[in-house]
C-alpha cells in the first residue's frame, strides 16, 4: 500500500525558514497539524523521531498531500539520507504508519523515521521540534 501523504516534524515543517521545507510546500497541499507515536530527538542540528507503542508518546507535526509523489519523494528521500551516500547512507526510512489529525481521524502517511542509535541524544519529551 502507498500513500501520497507525508507527516514532517522537523526541518521540512510548514513555515520552517529551509530551502527543502519550501520545496514542500511548493510540491504538496497542506493538510492540517497532526501527529504520531513516537520519540522525538536532537541530532544535530536537526530532529530525529522513533516509533513507539506507547500511547503517551507523541510526535507532532504537519501533514502534507503530495503532488507528485515519484517526483518529490525522490527529492525528500535524498534529503532525508536514503540512498548510497556513505556519509549519511539510511540516516532514516520513509515508513508508512497510522497518523491522526485529530485524536479520532486517522490517516495513513509516510513519515521519516530516524534508523541509528538514540540512546546518546537528547530527548525532546514535548514531541514538538520548534
Amino acid at each position: 500500500m502507498a500513500s501520497e501523504y507525508l507527516l514532517v516534524y522537523g526541518t521540512l515543517l510548514k513555515d520552517f525558514d529551509s530551502y527543502m521545507s519550501k520545496f514542500l510546500e511548493q510540491n504538496s497541499e497542506f493538510v492540517g497539524s497532526g501527529y504520531f507515536q513516537g520519540n522525538l530527538y536532537e541530532i544535530s542540528w536537526y530532529p530525529g523521531a522513533v516509533l513507539s507503542n506507547h500511547p503517551d508518546d507523541k510526535v507532532y507535526g504537519h501533514i502534507f498531500k503530495i503532488k507528485n509523489p515519484k517526483k518529490t519523494f525522490q527529492v525528500l528521500d535524498d534529503y532525508e539520507g536514503i540512498g548510497d551516500d556513505l556519509e549519511h547512507s539510511n540516516e532514516y526510512t520513509r515508513t508508512l504508519i497510522d497518523a491522526y489529525l485529530n485524536e479520532s481521524e486517522h490517516i495513513k502517511t509516510y513519515v521519516y523515521i530516524y534508523n541509528l542509535p538514540t540512546a546518546h541524544l537528547k530527548h525532546i519529551s514535548s514531541g514538538k521540534y520548534v
